[in-house]
């Protein structure tokens, strides 16, 4: 009765050990949550995470360190820790923090006792003598500045996981000038494989400089995917989705197929996505060493998000051959000017925008282009550190606290176009054809962050002939930059003129959308362009959608209570779910259901709306009411309201007396909170009301769009459920 063990017969004999060493690193996003203290504590707090692999922990902890992207290489120098003196050190590490490894690195190096920091942080003494050994043999390193080191202290850095990058840092040497010296050495890595348990002859592999290599190459034609590294806010499950598809698609067109990725939550770090995975970092190092090692036909980079493409420069000026949309060609779509140039010569509009290094440069084309303006660094994925700014005042601002700002890494500035509707659109192209299956309406104004925003397939708003140009606009845009695989646009449409916002030569986050609602693997299909498929052998033809998908982003905001659930440029979910259905209202209810926040259908809706938002919020309001929810509204909203011929009820906003708005929250008397902020000052004025809505689990809409979607589904929904229908069973109603 003995379950057998493949390796040796039977489970007895099983030693659960293996000859290397795991690391998982938790990747956090403090700063997309403004006022949020950086603390660990009980409730989880991290977004993503990342996984190493090495042959000794000292070696696997480093290469966790480098496989966060968070434009750290080595544990020496994060930050101004450096600078600090011993005691600051130490009071840092009295609570624990997402930078606590970071800050005992630098406490080792002050000379902080090992016992005081095991009573202070309650880590094991062990994991602190190992850096300990890290903060010595970089101490020794340091004394080498301006040249390469000794070759045996060469060779046990590399032993330890100290990357190129991290000593060429330290050393303030060429990386390039340590690379050639440690291969002239033969200090080169080994390659070592993780056998699967319970699957004969399967392994995902690691590097290591501490074995010599038992992993042997094929003779077949291969082709590498670089994966997306840890997930965090702006990058997530949905470029992995389309670079296990890429696999795919490699496989079956008979080339070996190779994933890199550190990302233990993904379904391309499974053994059996690919035929050949390397659990590695995604650094221009460690993607170097395996692009060497295996010789592959080619590297695809444009499905991993931004983590690729961040390195795809170095990796071509390395010699490595880039496969699909060039680099040049990200680079053209990321330069303001050159875009614009490329934009003028096809006659598509664009807001008016300029570039500042200073704050005099931001304050001149302020002046010149006029106020609301969107602000943002130049290349960003998840509108990092995006704002918009409604006057002079909060721009200089938004220039005082902007770090790094220099000629190479300008703030961009556009003409923000208020209540614009926005679209977005992805095309699979080939160089000289595109093909666009579908036009994506956001429900949220222009504003809000495209990851952030609802959107539905196909559009319910925005006029046919509207919906033509984009289609246009898309294939003209992907053919002049010579596009080859995915790319995604995004437009504003406002006083009948469509512009583009920005255009990304790369897969986007709504890639698995489309390619669920319009039966269509976006994803399969751009890796066969990239491999030399032309669209005309694609047979790809457009279909009318006779369903509704609404997608509905999920939000992080449970784990950060102290924040206010604003949306803005700034992208803050972390998740997104898919309601379909055959009418849009319904399709809208199911997303929102599918959040676990549910729409209800009756009761109490309070709304209190901003002066600018009250003309838009009319609507919606007269719908609560015909569907027979009882309004409270604050005084401002409710004489508006009364104006318009709705009935509500007086509430009283927090400090006005009681029972205000809080107290009917806590009490259950509302069902669904409507409430748009204007301006600094009203942010935080009504702050209070989202944080608890928050807090007591109701749901709050903050934009009157997402209110009109809200009472159309909830009217849709009244009428009867939808049908239970499966996916294939909604592809096979696409005509």
């Amino acid at each position: 009765d003995e379950i057998p063990y493949w390796r040796s017969g039977t489970l007895e004999k099983y030693i659960p050990s293996g000859e290397y060493v795991v690391v998982k690193f938790a990747r956090w996003a403090f700063e997309k949550f403004e006022g949020v203290e950086d603390k660990l504590g009980t409730q989880m707090r991290a977004v993503g995470e990342a996984m190493s692999i090495g042959k000794n922990y000292k070696e696997a902890f480093q290469k966790a360190i480098r496989s966060l992207e968070i434009d750290r290489y080595g544990l020496g120098f994060a930050r101004d820790f450096n600078e600090k003196s011993l005691s600051e050190l130490m009071n840092m590490l009295v609570h624990p923090t997402s930078e606590r490894q970071f800050i005992i690195y630098e406490a080792l190096r002050k000379g902080a006792d090992i016992q005081t920091l095991c009573d202070l942080t309650h880590i094991k003494p062990w994991f602190i003598e190992q850096m300990n050994e890290l903060v010595d043999l970089e101490e020794k390193i340091l004394q080498y500045k301006g040249q390469v080191p000794s070759d045996e202290l060469l060779a046990q850095a590399k032993k330890d996981g100290f990357a190129d990058k991290y000593l060429s840092f330290l050393l303030e040497t060429p990386e390039k000038d340590i690379r050639h010296k440690r291969i002239s050495l033969g200090i080169v890595e080994g390659w070592e494989p993780v056998p699967v348990s319970g699957v004969e002859n399967a392994a995902y592999y690691y590097s290591t400089y501490n074995a010599p290599n038992q992993v042997k190459v094929s003779d077949r034609k291969k082709i590498m995917v670089l994966g997306g590294g840890p997930n965090r806010i702006g990058q997530g499950i949905e470029f992995d989705y389309c670079c296990v598809h890429a696999a795919f698609a490699i496989r079956d067109a008979g080339y070996e197929s190779i994933m890199v990725n550190c990302n233990p939550e993904t379904v391309s770090t499974d053994y059996d996505t690919s035929d050949k995975l390397y659990f590695e970092p995604l650094t221009c190092e460690d993607v170097l060493s395996i692009y060497e090692k295996e010789k592959p036909e080619g590297v695809i980079v444009q499905f991993g998000g931004q983590t690729p493409l961040n390195i795809a420069n170095e990796l071509e000026a390395a010699g490595v051959k880039i496969l699909g949309t060039s680099p040049e060609t990200i680079d053209l779509a990321e330069d303001r000017d050159r875009f614009r140039k490329v934009m003028r010569k096809l006659g598509i509009p664009q807001p008016e925008s300029g570039m500042a290094s200073t704050q005099e440069e931001a304050l001149e084309i302020a002046d010149r282009i006029g106020y609301p303006l969107m602000v943002r660094p130049s290349y960003v994925l998840g509108g990092r550190a995006m704002e918009v700014v409604l006057d002079r005042e909060m721009l200089m601002h938004y220039m005082a606290a902007a770090v790094g700002v220099s000629p190479e890494r300008p703030i961009l500035i556009d003409k923000f176009l208020e209540n614009a509707i926005e679209a977005e659109a992805d095309a699979i192209a080939d160089g000289t054809d595109a093909f666009v299956p579908a036009v994506m309406e956001h429900i949220e104004m222009a504003g809000v962050h495209s990851g952030d925003s609802a959107c539905v397939i196909p559009p319910v708003s925005i006029p046919v002939k509207h919906i033509e140009t984009i289609y246009e606009y898309t294939k003209k845009i992907a053919i002049e930059l010579n596009v080859v695989g995915l790319m995604n646009i995004q437009y504003a449409i406002t006083n009948d003129t469509i512009y583009i916002l920005e255009a990304n030569p790369r897969a986007s986050r709504t890639v698995p959308i489309v390619s669920k609602v319009c039966n269509i693997s976006m994803a399969r299909l751009a890796t066969q362009v990239v491999m030399g498929s032309k669209i005309s052998d694609l047979n790809l033809t457009p279909k009318q959608i006779p369903h509704f998908g609404v997608k509905e982003a999920v939000f992080p905001f449970k784990m950060f209570p102290e924040v206010d659930p604003l949306l803005g440029p700034e992208m803050r979910s972390t998740g997104e779910v898919l309601g379909l259905a055959e009418s849009f209202g319904l399709a809208f209810f199911k997303s929102q259901k599918a959040t676990q926040l549910e729409l209800p259908l009756e009761g109490t809706v309070l709304i209190t709306i901003a002066d600018d938002d009250k003309r838009r919020a009319f609507e919606p309001a007269r719908l609560f009411s015909d569907l027979g929810f009882r309004i409270l509204a604050t005084r401002g909203t409710r004489r508006f309201l009364k104006e318009q011929g709705v009935e509500s009820e007086p509430i009283r906003k927090l400090g006005v007396g009681r029972p205000d708005i809080v107290d009917a929250i806590k009490n259950g008397e509302i069902q669904l909170i409507v409430n748009t902020p204007s301006g600094k000052g009203s942010q935080d004025d009504d702050s209070y009301i989202r944080k608890t809505a928050i807090e007591y689990k109701i749901l709050n809409i903050t934009t009157t769009a997402a209110a009109l979607a809200a009472a159309r589904g909830i009217a849709a929904r009244r009428q009867g459920k939808s049908k239970i229908k499966s996916l294939q069973a909604y592809h096979a109603d696409i005509k």
